[in-house]
């Protein structure tokens, strides 16, 4: 299944809110997964130099990604398809 990055800005003084926001990012990929849409919502990634947080999330779509950050509450920059090229040749 392909794998999205939600960008997200959360404010370097704030580190809390990526707490925050992973586990409502869980918890809204697990109620629609439950629903039957394919979304999972795998880990996150917190620049705090840059005032950016990455969502990783493994998907069908890119708007089952959007429709879980606007359950969770979190607003959002863009969402991109990402490739894990982790062990193999891309």
């Amino acid at each position: 299944m392909p794998e999205f990055l939600l960008e997200v800005y959360v404010s370097r003084t704030d580190p809390d809110a990526v707490t925050a926001g992973a586990r409502n990012a869980r918890r809204a990929a697990d109620e629609l997964r439950r629903e039957g849409t394919q979304v999972r919502y795998l880990r996150s990634i917190f620049v705090p130099e840059d005032e950016t947080c990455f969502y990783l999330y493994e998907a069908a779509l890119a708007e089952h990604v959007g429709d879980a950050a606007r359950r969770a509450d979190i607003p959002f920059e863009r969402i991109s398809e990402a490739i894990d090229g982790a062990g193999r040749d891309i």
